[in-house]
């Protein structure tokens, strides 16, 4: 399991909706009427930032999201001034947005990759300070004890150390720009170095701000403590002091590995260091491998553990360190890459203006009539929150506490709304605009790609499979609705004429997203800014439940801390995946598969189990950066269509967040609700050979996958 680190959400009053007692962690959010707060809404409080991130933080995603918006309005105009329909209108339309919106706006895309660029690595720093960093949480379901606190030390030693390196490389690679690329320039006349200088400042100060986390108690085991957990102690002024030394001198260090990379690289001093290290190569290689590896174990973030070890690798076959973060550099290349940010921002932002509670109404108000009418409405609220909250585990920490008392108020056994609520959790994965869709697609068509889908390719195709998994879960849930003798509410049109009226904001924001972008307006940046303007209008205007100046930082914070995990995360897994490619691991994998599986249908099932297993071990966005590069060879290999591929690879994921013993969404409701893992294991049991059903349906069917890709000409 994975660990995206959320707080555990703040306990409030029971739900109304709810007939028993609920037990520890069973809690729902305050009733409609009142203001809510930000781990209310969110199923999480903002990240501990300094007041200049806070503001830095702000400014930036205001720019990457209006901008686009600007550039958007702008295509928009050209539209309208060209369409024959109502031409009076159009054209009047099309003028005077012609002349309101700058006519060069071609700089807009270059800035806003750049300002991605620079959310990801402030939200990478913000994400060490919280303990968000994608990593198994092996250590945060230990007692607290001497063998915790030697795990977490070592973690945090290797994490340092990692931090250093990363520091001295990133800084090397913008001292070269500085030096051959003077003539290089962004619009404006902007050198490229001062959007760089962003990334080696950043490990520079993970390093001390990872040790600070670390000699503070109570702010270890990131994973959210229990709800009602007893507090720690707070440190002793010995403590203090010493926390203050180890990390001043750590920060020292830093600046050292800064200098001696930006300006000193060539002194005969560090020659001679480097030189001297040449003769370790053996040595440094195994214990590179050996305390990644470890670490990895023992939860160490993900990207910490691949950095090492693509440091290590390139280390030992003589390849410049420095060529891991100019990986990272290929992200800015990739239109596509401000996209995971927008949207991330859009769902975080739905998240904080409660727009669960009105979907949670409107749906029950229409669907609560049939058998098993509050078993769907879950299934589908949960699915249509995840699509905007990217599968973090946002939709069970925020909705678990509201729709779980209300499936055991209507009847439902507790065990079957438990599994109820963790398998929907991860439904929705498939549908626009999920941020792992996006995700994948800048993974599989990264240059030098073999099997590259565009984005909308894989929104198309992900419909009917996705659709498939939500039919097969309510089905379920109606059939234990049944069973149960669950009440059903009778269709009150009134009431569900205002429940829908009332969320109507909401229920139309997929719509204004792909809209934009499938009606050719917006590419898939400006509509998933035109998503996030949207969002942010609407909860700040209409609903009002998100103050500008007290709770939308820490909204935007949060969404930084996110993006910033999955950011950093894919740069080093660019820079592990040149060196697999280099040493042309795809291709030898691909020869051994094919030695050993002569038939189509066998390597679909393979891929089944093997997917299957590796996501219960690492988190959705983990497994996408790392195994796309080395799946998609295989695809091609046994002939699978690219779509269909990609598809199958994130259905199989989603699975993954059920399969015992190390599934995400057991994990995050073992949390939420305080029950041990054996019991989750046994509840969401049903849920996993049901899904299991769909998976393989989606597997073996490919027509399900490139059925309305055909029909719209996408194929």
């Amino acid at each position: 399991m994975v660990d995206p680190s959320p707080q555990s959400p703040t306990a409030s009053p029971p739900s109304p909706d709810s007939s028993e007692p609920l037990g520890p962690g069973e809690t729902v959010a305050s009733p409609e009427t009142d203001r809510p707060s930000l781990a209310e809404g969110t199923g999480e409080g903002p990240p501990s930032a300094s007041r200049i991130e806070t503001v830095l933080l702000c400014l930036l995603s205001a720019a990457i999201v209006f901008l686009p918006v600007l550039s958007s309005l702008r295509s928009l105009a050209d539209l309208l001034r060209e369409s024959t329909r109502l031409p009076f209108l159009t054209h009047s339309l099309g003028f005077v947005l012609h002349k309101l919106v700058p006519t060069n706006l071609s700089w807009v895309s270059v800035y806003v990759q750049n300002g991605t660029v620079w959310i990801g690595f402030l939200g990478a720093l913000l994400a060490v300070a919280g303990g968000k960093h994608l990593g198994l949480s092996t250590t945060g379901f230990l007692s607290r004890g001497p063998v915790r606190s030697a795990a977490e030390g070592f973690c945090a030693t290797v994490f340092v150390l990692v931090s250093l390196v990363l520091t001295y490389a990133s800084a090397r690679m913008v001292a070269v720009e500085r030096l051959t690329g003077e003539n290089d320039l962004l619009p404006g006349g902007v050198h490229k170095w001062y959007i760089q200088i962003i990334i080696p400042v950043v490990f520079a100060l993970m390093a001390p701000r990872v040790a600070w986390r670390a000699l503070d108690p109570a702010a270890s085991g990131g994973h959210g403590a229990p709800v009602g957990a007893t507090p720690l102690p707070a440190m002793s002024p010995r403590r203090r002091k010493v926390r203050r030394i180890v990390c001043g001198i750590i920060l020292a260090v830093a600046v050292v590995m800064f200098a001696i990379g930006f300006a000193h690289d060539g002194s005969p001093a560090v020659q001679a260091l480097v030189a001297r290290t040449g003769k370790m190569v053996g040595l440094i290689k195994w214990l590179g491998l050996l305390s990644t590896g470890i670490g990895f174990l023992l939860g160490l973030p993900v990207f910490v553990v691949m950095a090492g070890l693509a440091m290590t690798l390139f280390f030992a076959a003589g390849t410049p360190i420095a060529s891991l973060p100019n990986e990272t550099l290929r992200l800015v290349a990739n239109p596509q890459l401000p996209a995971i940010p927008l949207l991330t921002i859009a769902g975080y932002v739905l998240a904080a203006g409660r727009s669960s509670h009105r979907l949670v109404r409107a749906y029950k108000s229409v669907l609560g009539w049939i058998p098993g009418g509050m078993a769907v409405m879950v299934v589908i609220v949960c699915a249509v929150f995840t699509t905007f909250t990217g599968a973090s585990g946002v939709t069970i920490l925020a909705l678990g506490g509201l729709v779980y008392p209300m499936l055991v108020g209507d009847g439902y056994p507790k065990g079957f709304s438990l599994g109820m609520v963790t398998a929907a959790g991860s439904l929705g994965l498939l549908f626009p605009p999920s941020l792992p869709v996006i995700l994948y697609s800048v993974a599989a068509s990264s240059p030098g790609a073999v099997a590259p889908v565009a984005v909308d390719q894989l929104f198309i195709a992900g419909f009917v499979p996705g659709l498939s998994l939500v039919v097969l879960v309510s089905l379920y849930g109606m059939i234990q609705g049944y069973r149960s003798g669950a009440p059903r509410q009778p269709l009150k049109w009134k009431e569900a004429r205002e429940a829908v009226w009332a969320a109507k904001w909401d229920l139309v924001v997929p719509v204004v997203v792909m809209g934009s972008f499938l009606s050719g307006v917006a590419t898939i940046v400006e509509s998933a800014a035109i998503g996030a303007a949207y969002a942010l209008i609407v909860e700040l205007t209409v609903f009002r439940n998100i103050h500008p100046w007290r709770d939308l930082p820490g909204a935007l914070l949060n969404a930084a801390a996110l993006v910033g995990a999955v950011v950093v995360l894919l740069g080093v897994a660019l820079g592990l995946t040149n060196y697999l490619v280099e040493a042309e691991v795809p291709t030898k994998l691909v020869e051994w598969v094919q030695a050993h599986i002569h038939s189509r249908w066998v390597f679909l099932l393979v891929l089944n189990i093997g997917l299957l297993v590796l996501g219960s071990v690492l988190e959705i966005y983990s497994a996408i950066v790392v195994l796309v590069p080395l799946v998609a060879p295989l695809g091609v290999a046994f002939e699978v269509n690219p779509v269909h591929l990609g598809v199958i690879f994130l259905a199989n994921l989603e699975l993954g967040f059920l399969c015992p013993p190390m599934g995400l969404n057991l994990f995050l409701s073992a949390t939420r609700f305080q029950k041990p893992l054996p019991y989750l294991y046994r509840q969401a049991l049903p849920f996993l050979a049901i899904m299991t059903v769909g998976v393989l349906f989606i597997t073996y069917v490919e027509s399900a996958s490139l059925w309305l890709l055909r029909v719209l000409g996408k194929a």
